[in-house]
């Protein structure tokens, strides 16, 4: 169907689009010199060609959010003639902002090897990190062309909502207007992916093959679909790489943040609808009030318990039954607080130091002397600074990957855990944070890829896409020149171990695990 235009000229733009999708072979339309046009549900969108892959930015999938702020999001109107889809769509108001930012922040990308070839590809759909706060589907490392070459899938990035703008809780101080908004973000990512589900066919990729996979919050928002009932169906596989999310955020505690965030913009709780006029750039400035529940650090902003979007937590008592038939890998990084914690003193320490800098960055309430005590056992000769990182790292970053598995585990819906152990050439960061995304992209060779691209890194690289790129394709990462990778099961606690080579261990770090389940684990912000 051509798109509705008073002008002749985009009636004929549209009509030449409609033609080309039909008399143009589906492998030229994405070879050819000529841009490829694709045909949406809101209309047709330009992208352009980049080492033989068709490649569309900024593809809107959203209203302007800004008319409905801490609302849940509409569907675009429709559009006539073809919109240029060839820079990346803005991300949402942040702190620390990078790039350029707006309330209409939503937009996707995708990246396919050919247009409306019947091709029914994977479709690997990445959501961004940032602890609910900040980043954007737009960087360097998360580019497509490189999983598209290796794996003949479609590969989708995007942008939503994100801290007070996705996730500001108004629903007990503002009534049914703001019912949604303290999951809007989520709600965001819900509209992200019907959008997929109606329009991938067109992109050469399967609607009833859709791979949802996110590192570090977006690990935790997919750990949040899992349980959200608006999402059921839209995904079939589930990858977290560093990012689980076992409890949301309380309804009381998350009306607390709400109240303290309001008191710091000058929003009287009695005046409520004024906040929907407060300029974007003072909503941004606000982010940073210190948050009254943790008492440190800026207001947390993420899920809530809303009893809404959001009724139970996402792994809280159990692994979310909604959820059972969806296969789902969960990974980590063996050295996840170099990422975090990159202060010199950290690399400095002393053993008189070590107990109270434990004691602030565990996260847990347990004796720093048992802990110092046991890794010195563990690891004879370990320096205060190795034994800081590696403590913090199994206390506050790996827990929650281990909760999930378990829980999973337990369901009889085992999941496929692994556990990052290459160590990054560059710097003293090793198997730090965020070490896996260039490789489960294979963008070692990207800017910002703390991996360098050497040939070690391109090993790797190639390791764990191929298995990421498997398992999208048929829920299970095995692939040739892979050992047997096993999912999680009891006691045996089977984790593929990424280095060189790859091997499975069973329970790796199990003493670890052992001495942080004697004490209660408490999700960050929740």
């Amino acid at each position: 169907m051509i798109p509705v235009s008073n002008s002749r000229r985009d009636i004929l733009l549209a009509s030449v689009s409609t033609m080309a999708a039909i008399a143009v072979p589906a492998s030229l339309a994405v070879h050819r010199h000529a841009a490829p046009v694709a045909r949406t549900t809101y209309g047709h969108v330009r992208g352009a060609t980049d080492s033989g892959i068709a490649a569309f930015k900024g593809i809107r999938y959203g209203a302007d959010t800004r008319p409905r702020r801490f609302m849940a999001p509409l569907r675009p109107k429709r559009w006539s003639g073809i919109h240029d889809a060839l820079a990346y769509g803005p991300s949402c108001p942040q702190a620390r902002a990078t790039e350029k930012s707006s309330e209409d922040c939503l937009f996707l990308n995708v990246w396919t090897p050919a247009l409306r070839d019947g091709g029914k590809r994977a479709v690997m759909v990445y959501i961004h990190g940032g602890a609910y706060a900040t980043g954007s589907g737009s960087a360097n490392i998360y580019d497509g062309v490189n999983l598209c070459k290796r794996g003949n899938v479609v590969v989708v990035t995007l942008n939503h909502r994100l801290n007070a703008f996705g996730y500001l809780y108004l629903a007990t101080l503002g009534g049914a207007e703001f019912a949604d908004s303290g999951n809007a973000g989520q709600l965001d990512l819900v509209l992200a992916l019907e959008w997929i589900r109606d329009n991938i066919a067109e992109f050469g990729g399967d609607p009833d093959r859709v791979m949802v996979f996110g590192q570090s919050g977006g690990g935790a928002k997919i750990a949040t679909m899992m349980a959200m009932p608006v999402a059921k169906g839209l995904f079939h596989r589930a990858a977290t790489m560093s990012g689980q999310q076992i409890t949301a955020s309380g309804p009381l505690h998350a009306t607390q943040r709400s109240e303290t965030y309001l008191a710091a913009l000058g929003v009287s709780k009695s005046n409520l609808d004024a906040i929907k006029e407060v300029p974007t750039d003072k909503l941004v400035e606000a982010l940073g009030t210190p948050d009254p529940i943790i008492g440190s650090g800026s207001v947390y902003f993420g899920p809530v318990l809303d009893e809404r979007t959001l009724t139970r937590h996402p792994f809280y008592p159990d692994a979310p039954a909604q959820s059972a038939g969806i296969p789902m890998m969960i990974g980590n990084t063996h050295d996840e607080t170099r990422a975090f914690i990159t202060d010199d003193w950290a690399y400095k320490l002393t053993w008189d130091e070590l107990p109270a800098r434990l004691a602030a960055d565990m996260r847990v309430d347990i004796l720093p002397s048992l802990v110092i005590d046991k890794y010195k056992a563990w690891f004879p000769g370990v320096s205060p600074s190795e034994l800081f990182f590696l403590a913090t790292t199994a206390a506050r970053s790996w827990r929650a990957a281990i909760i999930e598995a378990e829980l999973r585990a337990q369901a009889g819906t085992p999941a496929f855990a692994y556990q990052m152990d290459w160590a990054s050439p560059l710097g003293k960061r090793r198997a730090q944070h965020m070490i896996d995304i260039p490789l489960a992209f294979d963008n070692t060779d990207k800017e910002g890829a703390i991996t360098g691209n050497g040939e070690g890194a391109r090993a790797m690289a190639s390791i764990v896409s191929e298995a990421f790129i498997a398992f999208a394709m048929t829920g299970d990462p095995n692939h040739k020149d892979f050992p047997l990778w096993k999912p999680y099961t009891l006691p045996k606690r089977e984790t593929m171990v990424f280095d060189r080579p790859p091997h499975l261990e069973n329970d790796p770090r199990g003493e670890q695990r052992r001495l942080f389940e004697k004490v209660p684990f408490v999700q960050q912000g929740t």
